[in-house]
């Protein structure tokens, strides 16, 4: 039966226990609205720990002035009932109060230059510096020795990485895979927003990363296959902020090399933002 805890030093105390016994505890850290994404996160947890803590925190420093923070979904009993049937053993459920002390105004902030100021960071300014600061405080309440993020927020998956190596955190990061609907289109929250005829036109989001990965193995410059990419979702009605190819430490990689490669997109339909990406060996 999973474990609901409200108050940091319940929590603290039940992770002790159990890294007393020695236990390996695994962590995923969630906004909640969960769907097959998230739970597959939880049983990766599951193969790399003996118990797992899942935290629900739909955190307010990450989000824009524009962005939906307001209207995020919030579903917490089906949450914890999906979470137990992923073999979660504490559901972390704080509040504002909790994560945040001082208030979020006052609140100390956690920055990681270089590899979040590009893309993501670049078109949602702030963005990561709340991510981290957010991260940051949930490692130190949980203190867990794996966490598990999905692979669909590449970048945020390369600034955890960037984080936890900086500030010598011994926690070890694993990247889930991204699930898929029966189209393509990667699991989200925020494909809630979407109208049923806007679910079937968003598969083409990852249409078009398979495109620009076969352009580019066929031997097509890669601006050509970027430039190629936007136009392509432009027509079919989104408002692309980027489409690129990217080395994994998401550089500009140079056109007659090979090696690790990922496609990269993020784009409007209608009202919503949706995120998705590829990885793929070039030569």
């Amino acid at each position: 039966m999973i474990e609901t805890i409200t108050a940091l030093e319940a929590l603290r105390q039940r992770v002790r226990r159990w890294k007393r016994d020695g236990l390996r505890v695994g962590f995923v850290p969630t906004m909640g609205n969960l769907h097959a994404g998230h739970y597959s996160l939880v049983e990766l947890a599951r193969q790399h720990a003996d118990r797992v803590v899942s935290s629900v925190f739909v955190n307010p420093t990450q989000f824009g002035p524009n962005e939906d923070f307001t209207r995020y979904p919030r579903t917490p009993e089906q949450d914890t009932s999906g979470l137990q049937a992923a073999g979660c053993d504490v559901l972390w459920l704080p509040d504002v109060a909790a994560m945040y002390p001082f208030g979020v105004e006052l609140a100390a902030r956690v920055q990681v230059p270089g590899v979040s100021a590009v893309l993501e960071g670049a078109h949602r300014p702030g963005h990561f510096d709340g991510v981290c600061t957010v991260v940051t405080r949930l490692f130190n309440q949980v203190q867990p020795d794996v966490a598990v993020f999905g692979r669909k927020d590449y970048q945020q998956l390369a600034v955890i990485r960037q984080l936890v190596a900086d500030l010598q955190f011994p926690i070890e990061i694993v990247g889930g895979e991204i699930v898929r609907e029966p189209n393509g289109l990667a699991m989200s929250s925020r494909n809630q927003y979407l109208s049923s005829e806007q679910r079937e036109l968003a598969a083409i989001l990852h249409r078009t990363l398979l495109s620009m990965r076969d352009a580019v193995q066929a031997g097509e410059p890669r601006a050509q296959a970027e430039a190629t990419a936007g136009a392509a979702l432009r027509a079919a009605g989104f408002e692309p902020d980027y489409a690129v190819i990217r080395s994994p430490d998401l550089g500009e990689p140079d056109d007659g090399s090979g090696g690790p490669r990922v496609a990269l997109v993020a784009a409007r339909l209608g009202r919503t933002r949706l995120i998705d990406n590829i990885e793929f060996l070039l030569g």
